[in-house]
Formats: structure tokens, C-alpha cells, sequence
């Protein structure tokens, strides 16, 4: 079925099947998937988010499961009003068109959006383990799988090159090394994508939290890495520190169970937060190249630096990480601009 005849099924579900007195439908925003949401207006000029996720690319169902969950601890994420798994659509609570980083950029407050950010976090963490009991782990093959986007699509199909055998070994110990650090870790529900383009800033319990389909029983400094060191947005080291041990603070405050997550010392608990980051943006950066190679999305090679700075920073604080730290500047940081200029060149 195609887009234009998904999104005529779509008004006609919301009419018939949900009884929508549909007055107006217009695109909300694509991300980075299949999935598509449009703005809905009834008659009483009230909104929704229509969602329409194409069953044979978008699990719906795991949408919707982790709703269930993140409601039930009491996160701020869309209400479900309507669904209809086999055709991929759904109907959510309408959470506005602004965002985390548009207020940022707008100069809003970084202390009180980053304060309330960090705040529906700690809700998720602390009220969230039995929740995270019913998600998938975010286990060693997952982990490994990730970074294995960094040589696929990164070096090979962005810059150009194939790491040559030494380099290969190096990668896959680094890689083997980083899963293993990240297990190491307290495990929470993790929701794989906290940053500020997730994070809905709304007239009540802002912020409204989105995208949280892929969550994972994971490492506690996932997250934290994700908003912290977000790829849209950076911060000084000395502020993200502060932030973060603002945050280890309150995790002590949350009980047992929020110190069993906080570590033993602000020491320990910041080489978890830069060590999965790390893992995290070796991620990305496969996974920015892979969005304009394979899906045909440019937008995401302007955010490639601010990715590879993050890569950079943490793999030369952390001694384990010496020679990881020298292929990163010999091998991944030249080139860069001159593979973004040539990939933007290409004809459409």
C-alpha cells in the first residue's frame, strides 16, 4: 500500500471505526523509521496525533506495550485513545509540535528543561523496575550489533574505507570490552532514545516523553548519556558533570533501590555514564551514515560531528581505551567534512 493510500485508509478508520468527526488532517512529523504522524482536528477543533506505522516495516504492538508500561510508572507519554494493530494505525494524545531543543534553541532555560528532563528520568528509574522486567535485555548481541554500525556504514560506506585486519581486531576488542563494561552496570528501563528532540515541552507534566518503542532492560547510564550528551546539542564537560551528579543525587534520594542504581561514587558512576555514551555514539554514527546511504535522509550528516567530538572526548579519558583512542583521531575524524560535501553533492 502506498503512503498516499495508507493515509486515505487512515482518515477513513478515524471517521468509521474510531468516529472521529474528522474536520482537518495534516503531517505532524516522519523520524527516522517508516512510522508517519499527522495532526488531527475534530469538529470541535480539539487534536490528536494519528500514527501510521506500516505493519510490514513498524511493530505497533511493541509501541504500544511499552505505552502501557511507561504510563503505569507514571511517565508523561501520549494517552492511546484508539489502535488498530493489523492496519498500523493508532490514535495518541495530541503532546504539541514543540520540542526540547526547539526551547533550547529559542533560549529557553537550560537549567529548567534540563532539570525537568532529568527529573521524569529519575521517575522512569526508580519507578520503573518491575516495568523493565517485561522488556527484552539489552544483552551483549544487541550491544555488539550496534557498534558493528560504526565499521559497516561509518568507515566503509561514509569515509570510504575498510579497516584493515589489526584495525578490525582492535575494533572488535573495544567493541567486546564496552559490552561488557555496559553489563556490568545496574540495569533500569531504558528507553534507547532520551534526548531532546523526544522530549515534548507541554503546558502540564512537561515534558512529554516520545519515541520509546525500541526500550530495553539496560544499563542505568544509557539514558543519561543520551540526554547529556545529546547528538543535537552539546555542553560544556563541566555542566554535564553537574548535571549528572544532580542526578546521581537523586537517584540516593529515591530510597534502596535508587542507591543500589547511583554506584558507590560520583567517580564510578561517571565512567558508567561516559563508557555506555561511548557505546552509544559509535552507534550513531553508523546510524547517521546508514540514514543518508541506505534511507535517503541528509539531514542527519550535519549532526555527525557533534557525534564523532563525543567519540573522541571519552575514548581518550578512559586508559583502557589508549589505542581505540588513536584509530578514532588517525581514522575516523579526517575525511569527515570531505565525505559529508561529497555525499551532499551526490545527484538526488
Amino acid at each position: 500500500m502506498s503512503p498516499d493510500s495508507r493515509l486515505q485508509t487512515l482518515h477513513e478508520w478515524l471517521i468509521r471505526d474510531v468516529q472521529v468527526a474528522v474536520r482537518d488532517v495534516q503531517v505532524a512529523s516522519a523520524d527516522a523509521s517508516f512510522r508517519r504522524y499527522f495532526r488531527v482536528w475534530n469538529a470541535a477543533g480539539e487534536t490528536f496525533v494519528a500514527m501510521d506505522a506500516p505493519p510490514e516495516h513498524e511493530d505497533l504492538a511493541a509501541y504500544l506495550r511499552v505505552s502501557r508500561l511507561l504510563e503505569g510508572c507514571g511517565v508523561h507519554v501520549p494517552h492511546v485513545h484508539a489502535q488498530d494493530l493489523p492496519r498500523g494505525y493508532a490514535l495518541l494524545e495530541d503532546l504539541g509540535s514543540r520540542h526540547m531543543l526547539t526551547a533550547l534553541n529559542e533560549g529557553g532555560d537550560p537549567d529548567l528543561l534540563y532539570s525537568q528532563a532529568l527529573d521524569e528520568l529519575l521517575r522512569l528509574q526508580l519507578a520503573g523496575e518491575g516495568a523493565s522486567r517485561h522488556l527484552p535485555p539489552y544483552d551483549r548481541a544487541v550491544l555488539m550489533r550496534e557498534m558493528q554500525l560504526l565499521p559497516d556504514w561509518y568507515c566503509q560506506r561514509h569515509l570510504g574505507f575498510e579497516p584493515e585486519p589489526s584495525e578490525a581486531r582492535l575494533l572488535a576488542d573495544t567493541f567486546d570490552w564496552l559490552a561488557s563494561e555496559a553489563l556490568g552496570q545496574p540495569q533500569v528501563f531504558v528507553h534507547r532514545d532520551y534526548h531532546s528532540r523526544n522530549l515534548m515541552i507541554t503546558a502540564a507534566r512537561s515534558p512529554g516523553v516520545i519515541d520509546f518503542q525500541d526500550a530495553l532492560r539496560g544499563p542505568v547510564g544509557y539514558d543519561l548519556a543520551s540526554i547529556l550528551k545529546d547528538c543535537y546539542v552539546g555542553w560544556p564537560r563541566a555542566r554535564v558533570e553537574a548535571w549528572m551528579a544532580k542526578f546521581r543525587a537523586g537517584l540516593i534520594a529515591g530510597g534502596e533501590h535508587g542507591r543500589q542504581l547511583a554506584g558507590d561514587s560520583d567517580a564510578q558512576f561517571l565512567r558508567w555514564f561516559d563508557l555506555i555514551g561511548l557505546q552509544r555514539h559509535i552507534k550513531v554514527l553508523g546510524i547517521f551514515a546508514r540514514l543518508f546511504w541506505r534511507d535517503g535522509k541528509p539531514g542527519y550528516l550535519a549532526d555527525l560531528p557533534l557525534t564523532l567530538q563525543y567519540v573522541c572526548e571519552a575514548s581518550a579519558l578512559y586508559p583502557e581505551l589508549a589505542q581505540f583512542s588513536r584509530f578514532v583521531e588517525r581514522r575516523l575524524v579526517p575525511g569527515l567534512a570531505e565525505a559529508n560535501a561529497r555525499a551532499l553533492a551526490r545527484p538526488a
